[in-house]
């Protein structure tokens, strides 16, 4: 009989199916020029607009290469960079009208992908699990 991997790698394998079926429907929807280091950078950018440093911070990469995405992510129209209206001196990260769409296309990909685990496990297991994974996430 097969082993049952660790419960860390059974979430990290549904979270990159979950990676993989969000890149493909934002491949279909035209957003194919994104790269999955991109993605994962952009999943954290805050909707009000965050300074490079917190992003490379909250994505665990140094700040050349928050930078170095951040300038692709902008060449392609999906994010820009406005002053901050707290220091003068730095720069927010902010979503484009063309990075909110995509978001909007991942989000509703993810909402699929969650309603079909819902069906699957049935409501009181699937709201155990996420309630489960919740109070993980919050200590």
């Amino acid at each position: 009989m097969d082993e049952i991997p660790a419960t860390a790698v059974l979430m990290f394998m549904a979270h990159r199916d979950v990676e993989t079926r969000v890149m493909a429907a934002l491949g279909q929807a035209g957003h194919d020029d994104i790269t999955m280091a991109q993605s994962r950078l952009m999943q954290r950018l805050d909707p009000g607009g965050m300074r490079l440093t917190e992003l490379a911070e909250q994505a665990r990469v140094t700040k050349q290469t928050a930078g170095a995405l951040i300038d692709q992510l902008e060449r392609s129209g999906y994010v820009t960079r406005l002053p901050d209206p707290t220091d003068a001196r730095a720069r927010l990260v902010t979503l484009s009208d063309r990075g909110v769409e995509m978001c909007r296309r991942a989000g509703a990909e993810v909402g699929r992908v969650e309603a079909e685990w819902r069906e699957r496990l049935g409501d009181t297991a699937f709201d155990a699990m996420r309630d489960a994974l919740v109070t993980l996430a919050s200590e």
